[in-house]
């Protein structure tokens, strides 16, 4: 490993699931999250919109981030149904994902898009997770690298730093599918962010950003996945909707 590696994060996307009852999730991962775990990794959790105020409510003094799932380029305005990055800040969130690639398939949000968004979260104070990752057919291509470095230039703004920026790797054909790449696969990427980062943000800032593997992050195999270099956590799907599995995926940099 790198003497340079970043304290580690571990970040649940919970999507479009939780109600106001799941608050008992939260007090379960505020319950486990240890004093010794503390030390070794930060915890994130990012659930729907409804939830992210009532979820920092609860989170004060424990030390677990909240973020949201999305957010909109502009500050305000007549945008029906849209948040923007200052209402997030606004609820109590420290984060906000952008880029995940339900947001690139489903609403058709490219690189520009996802950079104004990550822009709207730094102009706010909020630290965004960029998401990157290829589909099956881009991988089978032979494409997976020519992808995410296309998606790197093109989603993270020019002002970004460790401070305001984070990076998710998600192959999309293994989100939600059980399926994962191989060590060796994960290393590859992340190798290369890691060396896009240096053109992207300078060589002293680069090992310090946060780079984060997910798709299909699960207990039985996240030992595994964050003991690859350049892997500095895991942005969580399924897993981080039970307390006790996005604990045990944390609990991996417990040794």
């Amino acid at each position: 490993m790198s003497v340079d590696r970043p304290r580690p994060l571990v970040a649940g996307n919970w999507k479009m699931n939780g109600l106001r009852s799941s608050t008992r999730v939260l007090e379960e991962i505020h319950a486990g999250y240890t004093p010794g775990l503390k030390a070794k990794v930060e915890l994130a959790v990012c659930p729907p919109a409804t939830l992210v105020g009532v979820f920092a409510h609860h989170a004060v003094g424990s030390r677990v981030a909240i973020g949201g799932q999305d957010c909109h380029a502009k500050e305000s305005g007549a945008f029906t149904g849209d948040l923007s990055a200052e209402m997030l800040a606004d609820a109590g969130a420290t984060y906000v994902i952008v880029g995940h690639s339900e947001r690139r398939q489903y609403h058709r949000e490219k690189d520009v898009d996802v950079c104004a968004k990550a822009v709207a979260a730094y102009r706010a104070g909020l630290t965004a997770i960029v998401c990157v990752g290829e589909t099956r057919e881009e991988r089978e291509a032979g494409k997976t690298l020519a992808v995410v470095r296309k998606q790197l230039r093109g989603s993270i703004p020019v002002d970004s730093n460790s401070h305001n920026l984070v990076v998710a790797y998600e192959p999309v054909w293994a989100i939600g599918t059980g399926l994962t790449p191989t060590v060796a696969d994960v290393a590859e990427v992340h190798a290369l962010v890691r060396d896009e980062l240096r053109r992207l943000v300078g060589k002293a800032e680069a090992p310090r950003v946060r780079i984060l593997y997910g798709g299909s992050v699960k207990p039985s195999n996240a030992a595994e996945l964050m003991a690859v270099d350049n892997v500095d956590g895991a942005l969580v799907g399924g897993a981080s909707l039970v307390a006790a599995d996005f604990l045990a995926i944390a609990g991996a940099y417990l040794g």
